[in-house]
């Protein structure tokens, strides 16, 4: 059987470690190198860092922070943020990240999906879709760092993204997004539902009893931000992870 893995996703904004509110305001958290020094220590199951704001301002990846990262890293990599091009995701790879997060660019260029799971593999690619569930209960799709919301339903795109070649499902809920109050639950079901590859929940993470939920909403991964980069809600930045015994009967 295979464990569920716990994930922390870290923000980045160019070389900083920030995290969001609702995709709103945010916090600076630290020097993400020294995050993973302590994430190395701590012994997680790997590590998915976002640059928020690398699609918005229309740039590239930071690669001499990534190669840093990835230098230091001992667990396994994801990146997401800027990639706009196959050649981009190959560089990103080749310097030590197993898998790139697309979000922005599907939406935009959705054969650049295929493109780089034909070349690298399924599982070196991730889906993420952020969504907002609108006035009529449907899951909307936004892009951009949230900023543009889009024609698509969250459930539609996780099939078309399945469909082009993606090997697994980054599901953030932009509402629970830092509020420390659970996952969207129902949107994890209908989409774990719908498809047929390992989805990440992500987005409100408070507890350990919010990560039990969303596994039995259907999660394969669940993802974490405040929850393991701050002390407490309303306290200071303390980066932190659950201890290996507590994992391991976590989903028992």
């Amino acid at each position: 059987m295979i464990r569920t893995r716990v994930i922390p996703c870290l923000q980045l904004i160019n070389d900083s470690l920030v995290k969001t509110t609702q995709f709103k305001k945010y916090n600076y958290i630290g020097d993400p190198i020294n995050t993973v020094r302590i994430f190395n220590e701590l012994e997680v199951d790997e590590l998915c860092f976002l640059d928020i704001r690398a699609s918005v301002e229309k740039r590239s990846p930071n690669f001499k922070i990534l190669s840093e990262i990835a230098d230091e890293c001992f667990m396994p990599l994801s990146y997401g943020g800027g990639i706009r091009d196959a050649e981009t995701a190959r560089r990103i790879l080749e310097i030590g990240f197993e898998k790139v997060v697309l979000n922005t660019a599907a939406l935009e260029n959705p054969s650049l999906v295929s493109e780089i799971a034909t070349h690298s593999g399924s599982q070196s690619v991730i889906g993420s879709i952020d969504f907002k569930k609108d006035l009529f209960g449907k899951y909307q799709v936004w892009s951009t760092d949230g900023t543009i919301k889009t024609k698509h339903s969250a459930i539609e795109w996780a099939q078309e993204l399945v469909r082009l070649g993606v090997g697994e499902i980054l599901l953030t809920a932009m509402d629970n997004d830092g509020m420390w109050s659970g996952y969207q639950l129902d949107a994890i079901e209908k989409i774990t539902t719908s498809v047929s590859v390992p989805v990440i929940a992500n987005g409100g993470a408070g507890n350990i009893g919010h990560l039990i939920e969303a596994v039995k909403a259907g999660a394969s991964a669940v993802a974490c931000g405040s929850m393991v980069v701050y002390q407490a809600k309303g306290m200071g930045v303390l980066i932190n992870f659950l201890e290996k015994k507590q994992i391991e009967n976590l989903f028992s």
